[in-house]
């Protein structure tokens, strides 16, 4: 018998974190809660819609042409309570395209994999594919004029068109080898793109990917692990990438049980940055120990002349040791890690001790020094679910070391805010500042528009959406 779950067990994780430990699932009791990711501001949308000629109040930018595009989870089939996570939803990317000082359309379509096409009665489009994990639903983005849908763990990257119709499956035109993620970092002086990766099925490994400026790859490095670290996002500098070998891990004793995401906090698993040189071997990364904790996001990440690594983050205290259903720590912080690889140490300093999520920054300073993160407020201390529910943004001034807040209002919540650079040459806080707010007071949706110079200040302009659009993950303006 263990021999046959084992086997069971294998296939399941090799089928993707969507449909992990199925033969299992029927023993989980159905919650006497409502499920907090399927019901209120996060209850799915149940259709796809088009609307055009999009009311603005203010004044769009001129220098604004492209799209804002975000990405997220949302079912498209109705999921079990029991062992639905809000990481493994099927995508769906909502966008709202601007140009000529107006916002032309908005449009949100799910990634078409095997859920969406169940639903809508289409075929799956073309391309290799993980079934039940083939819907990427955390980031889009732009890369050589084209449109990805990307998500970790080992989901193959879906193509879009500029209206957001689902392509292909498609690993960056066969150059891909092996799994991607969520968070790709481009280098503004080098034109590249990295990432650090990892596979459900493969403990052992983790890999370096860098695609070149026409979205093909050119290294997939494998660097060694153990336990099978969940490793969400990295960070680059001049001549290293940082691998955040935290302790959240594969978790067998979740996927026996029967859910959808199995990967949870585990206490024997050492917490460490690894410092990887850019176009070293795998086995030269330099391994600095730091205190247990967990990192999603990074922002910018920078050398000094001294030798040492500085990175901002956000710390979670820990993830995944109490909810099957979603982020669960009690705190997380923004913080400056200081990496020494000579005295083998990092020193965590707060920089706002407040919960927050989703930290940008002018993406022009990636590897430089840099003046400026954009933050999302959480709920404060003994949430069990890490909730959208909070009302701010805040500015994070690293040079003065003070943080400026803007409140939307009771009842309007904020997603991540991408900052647009108004120029190719302007000063690092001379932008926009673009992103969703929900407003659960009438369910319905604004596009902001700030001037990131006056963060406080009225804002540039507000496309209204007449239905609210579930908190999602992350959204990047693709400009045309």
């Amino acid at each position: 018998m263990a021999s046959n779950v084992e086997t069971l067990i294998r296939g399941a994780v090799a089928k993707g974190i969507g449909k992990v430990a199925d033969f299992n699932r029927k023993r989980l009791p159905r919650p006497a809660d409502a499920h907090p990711y399927l019901t209120g501001i996060h209850t799915p949308m149940t259709e796809e819609l088009t609307l055009e000629e999009l009311r603005v109040e203010g004044e769009i930018p001129a220098a604004l042409s492209g799209r804002y595009l975000r990405n997220g989870p949302n079912p498209a089939l109705p999921p079990d309570p029991a062992s639905y996570h809000w990481f493994t939803g099927a995508g769906m990317v909502h966008g709202i395209r601007i140009a000529g000082g107006r916002a032309d359309w908005y449009r949100n379509r799910w990634v078409r994999g095997t859920e969406a096409c169940a639903k809508l009665g289409e075929p799956v489009p073309p391309g290799p594919r993980q079934e039940g994990f083939d819907a990427p639903n955390t980031n889009v983005v732009g890369i050589a004029g084209r449109t990805f849908a990307i998500v970790e763990a080992g989901g193959t990257p879906a193509e879009m068109t500029e209206m957001l119709e689902t392509i292909a499956h498609n690993p960056f035109d066969g150059t891909l080898a092996g799994p991607y993620t969520a968070h790709p970092h481009h280098d503004p002086f080098t034109n590249e793109i990295h990432a650090i990766t990892y596979k459900g099925d493969q403990l052992g490994t983790v890999w370096h990917t860098v695609l070149d400026a026409e979205a093909h790859v050119i290294r997939e490095e494998p660097v060694a692990v153990s336990d099978g670290p969940s490793i969400h996002d990295c960070a680059i500098t001049e001549n290293y990438v940082l691998v955040f070998d935290l302790p959240v891990t594969f978790s067998m004793k979740s996927l026996l049980a029967g859910y959808r995401f199995p990967y949870a906090w585990n206490d024997a698993h050492p917490a460490r940055v690894g410092l990887l040189p850019r176009k070293g071997r795998g086995d030269e990364v330099v391994w600095v120990p730091v205190d247990p904790c967990y990192v999603f996001h990074p922002a910018n990440a920078f050398e000094t002349t001294d030798g040492k690594v500085i990175v901002d983050v956000v710390a979670h205290e820990t993830m995944f040791a109490r909810s099957k259903r979603g982020p669960d720590s009690e705190r997380s912080r923004m913080e400056r890690w200081t990496i020494d690889p000579v005295a083998g140490k990092t020193i965590r300093t707060v920089i706002h001790d407040h919960n927050q999520e989703f930290p940008r920054y002018d993406e022009r300073r990636t590897t430089q020094p840099y003046r400026y993160v954009y933050s999302v407020s959480l709920p404060g201390e003994d949430r069990v679910e890490m909730a959208i529910a909070d009302t701010r943004l805040f500015r994070h001034d690293l040079e003065k070391g003070v943080t400026e807040t803007r409140d939307f209002g009771p009842g309007r919540h904020p997603g991540e805010f991408v900052f647009v650079p108004r120029s190719a040459e302007g000063a690092e806080d001379d932008g926009w500042l673009i992103g969703l707010v929900v407003d659960m007071n009438d369910e319905t949706t604004d596009l902001m528009i700030l001037n990131a110079d006056d963060f406080s200040g009225p804002p540039q302009a507000v496309v209204h959406l007449p239905h609210r659009v579930p908190p999602g993950f992350h959204g990047n303006w693709v400009a045309d």
